[in-house]
Order: C-alpha cells, then sequence, then structure tokens
C-alpha cells in the first residue's frame, strides 16, 4: 500500500496532523511511534491502584485558544480544574507565584491594592543590567530575599543547577503577580481530558485513513513503505543522523 504521509511520531503534533489530513483532505496517513504507545509525553495509564497516572509528568491542559479547544472537545469531555501551587517555608504554605497574598502573609503586611505591591516590588528589587540568568530575572523583579526563599532552593533541586547557571527563561515563565489570583495559570480554558490524555489520542486516530505502528524506529522501515510526503515531530539531531553530534 501506498501512503499519501509518513508521519514520525504519535504525540500532539504527529497524531493532530494525522487526523486533520484523514479527515479533511482524505489522506491516507502512516503514523509511526517508537514507543510503545501513542499521546508523546502526554500519555497517561492507569496504576495497580486504578489512579490515573502522567508517566511523563503532570500535563495540565490550559489555553486561551477558543479554536484549540473546540477541535480538541471533539475527541474528549472535559473535567474542569484549575491549578494551584502552595511553596512551604518552614511550617507555613504561602501561594505561588507569588502574589498579594504571598506577601501579606509572609512579611505580615497588608497590602490591599494592586499599586501597593506594584511599590513593594519596586523597593525590594534589584536592578540587574543585563538579565544574564535566572538568578538576574527573579531579583530584578522581587528582589533577593523572596528569591532565596521561592527560587533558589527549588530550582536547584530541579534542575541540579544553580539558578545563575540556568537562561533567563526557566525562571522567568513563572509569573509575579500583584493582585490576589492563586491560581498557577489564568488561561481562559483550563480542563482535563475527562477520560485521560489517552483516550483523547486514541480518538483523534481512530480513523479509517489513518494506521499507526508502535515500537518502531522510521528509520528501520523507510525503504520499505511507499509515501509521498513525511511529517517528522521527533529530535532534529536524530533526524540528521546525529551530524553535529547529539
Amino acid at each position: 500500500m501506498k501512503y499519501d504521509f509518513l508521519i514520525v511520531g504519535a504525540g500532539f503534533a504527529g497524531s493532530v496532523m494525522a487526523e486533520r489530513l484523514a479527515s479533511q483532505l482524505n489522506k491516507k496517513v502512516l503514523v509511526v511511534e517508537k514507543r510503545n504507545h501513542i499521546a508523546g509525553n502526554a500519555y497517561d495509564e492507569f496504576d495497580e491502584y486504578g489512579i490515573l497516572i502522567h508517566r511523563y509528568g503532570p500535563h495540565i491542559f490550559h489555553t486561551n485558544s477558543k479554536e484549540v479547544f473546540e477541535y480538541l472537545s471533539l475527541f474528549t469531555e472535559w473535567i474542569p480544574y484549575e491549578h494551584k501551587v502552595l511553596a512551604k517555608i518552614g511550617d507555613e504554605l504561602y501561594p505561588i507565584p507569588i502574589n498579594r497574598i504571598t506577601i501579606n502573609k509572609l512579611y505580615n503586611l497588608n497590602l490591599k491594592t494592586e499599586d501597593e505591591v506594584k511599590k513593594y516590588f519596586e523597593n525590594v528589587r534589584e536592578k540587574r543590567f543585563p538579565i544574564l540568568n535566572s538568578e538576574d530575572i527573579i531579583v530584578n523583579q522581587v528582589g533577593k530575599d523572596l528569591f532565596e526563599k521561592f527560587f533558589k532552593h527549588y530550582t536547584k533541586k530541579q534542575w541540579n543547577l544553580e539558578p545563575k547557571e540556568l537562561s533567563p527563561s526557566v525562571c522567568g515563565r513563572i509569573p509575579v503577580r500583584t493582585n490576589d489570583d492563586c491560581r498557577y495559570f489564568t488561561d481562559k480554558y483550563q480542563f482535563m481530558p475527562k477520560d485521560g490524555y489517552t483516550k483523547m489520542f486514541e480518538k483523534i486516530l481512530n480513523h479509517k485513513n489513518i494506521e499507526v505502528i508502535l515500537n518502531t524506529d522510521y528509520k528501520s522501515i523507510i525503504d520499505s513503505i511507499k509515501f509521498d510526503k513525511m511529517i517528522y515531530t521527533g529530535p532534529i539531531d536524530y533526524f540528521f543522523d546525529y551530524k553535529y553530534g547529539k
């Protein structure tokens, strides 16, 4: 059989491309996945206690795109879920991302408005320029004390590197708030797939024009199958056979 498309990888990019090509353009698609499952890093499975586990770490769905949400809603029902995180300092728990509640509780203050919180940050921040690393970007926003309490040790634990050894983008993606919004994300659409991500992916790939092969490196079969175009969603260095190293 000849396929219109060979798609390498059954994660979000590969699966969605396969579904669109099959359902909208009536193309014949072969999806080849080297792992023993679909859904990429969003793969989830039930453990021996019947608890749905995300094998590759937690994946929380959030988007501001109505188009993305409505598209995925074709393949799953949703459970509303807003992620909230607490950081433990001593015996107390504080909202993170840092917000007005965090500041008031930590320093026994009574800041009531966003402007008051902005002024507080302005007073404690250390102006650093240029911003070269993750320590710089946080200290520049909230000062040394909040950096050490909330960012320094967790970052070291997470990456086994000091914040000053990491790109500004690592810690910089965590917002600092002046309101009392305790949600980790502020996107319009915040849900979890009702039956899990794997079930959603099964429905995305459930089309008569889509064939899925698991446990297979595409390079091992590429010479034995006929196809017009390839869509590759794997590591780019592997695609070029590590020509310039990993």
